[in-house]
């Protein structure tokens, strides 16, 4: 069974083996489906931007396969096909056909995000575009081994040092590596990432705004009001109407009715908002969206996140913070978080339950979402 073998693949790993992966491809290239792919690299913002582009492709009247990560409950949401997140009986079947191509050596010794990209590609079989989000990064990434029709590069900025680089520079030419013949890229923050690339001759690179025209913004607006967008992610459905012009696709405002992705700054009840943001990007969006209210902060956090920054930079929206208990090796100490909180004079107490009198965000990534669903639903 596909999910008793995953099981068995670490999740997190302190090193990668960036070589695997095109080594593996290389040997199975040939039996594996070749759809027009869509890659959607950068720091914040690729998981909307795909599913934008997935479902107004999809209403256009395309198959479509949208691979994106990680999940909040079950695994099946990585994989998005013609409108729905895949069945159980696809997955397996597709494990037996993936099992079948690799050798046992070979199938062990994939990453479980190795693993799932090839068996997403297989799912895709028949799709006429499949929407390819990176994981980490990248030049490195497992998505990148695939040839590309285009590329959507979403803001850029800290995150995951230990893998891409400890600058923007190193982490945005280790993203920007990615790239082949043709990519589309929002407005960076970093004067450095512009200039990096500025130098990517080997593509061409366009902006939203040379692609997009006064009755495209048009629709914007009429998609975020429909939609009820936060203003942060309107820079991500540029993105993806970017890529419907980029080929030639007409669309409609209608076609984006039912894009919008879970957990990106949704709301859950009349009193909580939830966000799968975990990074510095993502607390300073979130800090201009809410910036005339005060919220009850559910937080957790990874030990490699930096979330003294992280809460300084939400500090003046919260009232107070509530700790979610999460047993993952990767969660930060409590101690070491509760000494952050008393650093930036942060009130903070253990999460118990919701409050019906309060507004809460819970935010802090897709673990600190899991475990306050499967607690509070």
């Amino acid at each position: 069974m596909l999910e008793q073998f995953l099981n068995n693949k670490p999740l997190y790993y302190s090193e990668i083996d960036y070589g695997r992966m095109p080594r593996i491809f290389a040997k199975i290239k040939s039996k594996l489906p070749q759809p027009k792919i869509i890659h959607i690299i950068g720091t914040n913002g690729k998981g909307t931007t795909g599913r934008f582009l997935a479902q107004s492709l999809f209403s256009l009247g395309f198959s479509v396969g949208h691979y994106t990560s990680p999940h909040i409950l079950e695994f099946n949401e990585r994989i998005w096909l013609d409108g729905k997140n895949v069945d159980n009986e696809t997955l397996e079947q597709k494990h037996k056909e993936l099992q079948s191509i690799l050798t046992k050596e070979d199938s062990d010794s994939l990453s479980y995000f190795e693993y799932t990209t090839l068996l997403g590609i297989l799912v895709f079989s028949s799709c006429d575009y499949v929407v390819l989000e990176a994981g980490l990064g990248g030049e490195y990434d497992a998505t990148a081994v695939f040839k590309k029709e285009l590329t959507l590069v979403t803001p850029i900025d800290y995150d995951h040092e230990a893998f891409l680089g400890s600058t923007i520079e190193e982490i945005a030419t280790t993203k920007l590596n990615a790239l082949q013949k043709s990519a589309v890229v929002t407005k960076q923050n970093y004067e450095e990432i512009e200039r990096i690339v500025e130098l990517k001759k080997d593509s061409k690179i366009y902006r939203p705004e040379e692609l997009l025209n006064e009755d495209d913004y048009k629709k914007i607006s009429q998609i975020k009001q429909e939609l009820e967008l936060p203003n942060y992610l309107v820079q991500n459905l540029e993105l993806s109407i970017s890529a419907l012009k980029f080929f030639n696709i007409v669309y409609d405002s209608s076609n984006f009715k039912n894009s919008k992705l879970f957990g990106r700054l949704t709301k859950y009840k009349k009193n909580i908002l939830l966000d799968v943001g975990h990074n510095v990007l993502a607390s300073k969006a979130i800090a201009k969206e809410l910036k005339d209210r005060k919220i009850t902060l559910i937080y957790n956090t990874y030990a490699d996140k930096n979330y003294k920054e992280i809460l300084n930079i939400l500090k003046p929206i919260i009232e107070s913070v509530e700790v979610i208990k999460i047993d993952e090796q990767r969660i930060e100490n409590k101690e070491k978080l509760e000494d952050s909180l008393k650093e930036l004079n942060i009130k903070f107490y253990d999460f118990n339950t919701i409050n019906e009198e309060k507004n809460y965000l819970v935010f802090g990534s897709f673990s600190v979402v899991e475990k306050f669903l499967k607690v509070c639903r």
